[in-house]
C-alpha cells in the first residue's frame, strides 16, 4: 500500500489530484480504483469528486494485474516479409497491436499467434509476444514482430539506438511553413486529458525527434508530408504536427475532423517504409507497405518524387536526397 499526505492548500478533487501524482494511471482507471475501494481517503471509501483538505491521507492499494490468456485467431494479415527470425506486416487501419483493456482479442498479436503457429519471441512469459514496437490503432503500415528471442533482442536494440529507418506518409490540414524542418522537444502524457500526449518541459517527458518534409499542397490547402522518426514516442507524429500548427486530417484526438476542410474516412497516417539490419546476415532489410487508396489524391501528384525515395537503401541516403 502507498500513502500520500495532501499538502496545502487542498481543495482539489481526489481523482484530479491523483491523475497528476500517478502519471502511469489514466484518470478513468483512478476513478475505477476509487469506486472499488482500492483508493481510500483517511481509511474511508469516498467518491472520486471528494474535495481534499490539507493533511488528508490517501491510501492506494493497486490490485494485482489480471493475467490474460492469449488466443490464436485466424485474422487476415498482409505479410511483407517473413523468415525464421521475424515477420514484417502491413498493419491494417483499425487493428489494435496487442490485447489490452477494451480490446481483449482481435488484435495483431492474436493474428500472429495463429499465423506463426505460436512461434513468437517470449511466447512463454509475455502478454505481447514478438512485439518490438507499436503503431496506433488508426495508423496503417509497416510493423515488425520477432519470432525468435535473438531477433527480438537485436530489433529492440536497434530501435533503442535509433539505428532503424522509419518513414511515414501523412496528410495535414494545412501546409507546413518550412519545406524541411526537424522538431525536437519532449513529450509526456497530458496532465488532464489522459488519452492525449503533449509537448512538455524536458524534465517531465522523453525526447522526441521528427524530421518533417513538405512534399505537396492540394488546392484545398491540405498537404502531403513525409516524416522520418528518430525516436518512437506514443502519438509522436500526431503531437508534432499539431505542435507545428498543422494537425493530421481525420485525427479525432488532436484535431476536430468535422471542422477540417476535407473529410477523410480515417486518420491520415501511414507507416510507409521500415528499414533495419537483419540478425541473420547483418544486411540492411528495407520494407515498404503499399500506399493506401485514401492517400492517392495526394500521392499521385508526386509519384516521381516518391519513386526517388523508394530507391533509397537507408536513412543516410534519404537524408542526402534533400
Amino acid at each position: 500500500m502507498t500513502s500520500l499526505i495532501i499538502p496545502e492548500p487542498g481543495g482539489t478533487r481526489l481523482d484530479a489530484y491523483l491523475a497528476k501524482e500517478l502519471s502511469d494511471l489514466s484518470r478513468a482507471r483512478i476513478q475505477e480504483l476509487i469506486k472499488t475501494g482500492h483508493i481510500m481517503l483517511n481509511g474511508t471509501k469516498v467518491k472520486a469528486r471528494t474535495a481534499l483538505k490539507a493533511g488528508d491521507e490517501v491510501q492506494i492499494t493497486l490490485p494485482e494485474p489480471e493475467t490474460r490468456e492469449l488466443i490464436a485467431q485466424d485474422l487476415p494479415l498482409e505479410v511483407l516479409h517473413e523468415d525464421e527470425d521475424l515477420i514484417v506486416l502491413n498493419k491494417a487501419h483499425g487493428m489494435v497491436v496487442h490485447p489490452a483493456a477494451g480490446n481483449p482479442d482481435g488484435t495483431l498479436v492474436n493474428a500472429l499467434l495463429h499465423h506463426c503457429q505460436g512461434q513468437l519471441a517470449g511466447i512463454g512469459g509475455e502478454e505481447r509476444p514478438g512485439i518490438v514496437h507499436r503503431l496506433d490503432k488508426d495508423t496503417s503500415g509497416c510493423i515488425v514482430a520477432a519470432k525468435t528471442d535473438r531477433a527480438h533482442q537485436s530489433l529492440v536494440s536497434q530501435f533503442s539506438a535509433r539505428e532503424t529507418a522509419k518513414l511515414y506518409l501523412a496528410i495535414t490540414e494545412s501546409p507546413p511553413k518550412e519545406k524541411h524542418q526537424t522538431v525536437f522537444n519532449h513529450i509526456a502524457r497530458h496532465p488532464r486529458q489522459r488519452q492525449k500526449m503533449d509537448v512538455c518541459n524536458p524534465g517531465a517527458g522523453k525526447p522526441a525527434i521528427t524530421d518533417v518534409h513538405h512534399l505537396w499542397t492540394a488546392d484545398d490547402g491540405t498537404a502531403l508530408i513525409l516524416c522520418a522518426l528518430h525516436t518512437g514516442r506514443t502519438h509522436q507524429i500526431r503531437v508534432h504536427t499539431r505542435f507545428l500548427g498543422h494537425p493530421l486530417l481525420g485525427d479525432p484526438i488532436y484535431s476536430k475532423p468535422s471542422r477540417q476542410a476535407r473529410s477523410t474516412p480515417r486518420l491520415m497516417l501511414h507507416a510507409w517504409r521500415l528499414g533495419f539490419t537483419h540478425i541473420a546476415d547483418n544486411q540492411w532489410l528495407q520494407n515498404e507497405a503499399p500506399i493506401p487508396e485514401e492517400f492517392h489524391p495526394w500521392t499521385e501528384h508526386i509519384a516521381e518524387r516518391l519513386e526517388q525515395i523508394r530507391l533509397l537503401k537507408n536513412s543516410k541516403e534519404f537524408d542526402a536526397l534533400w
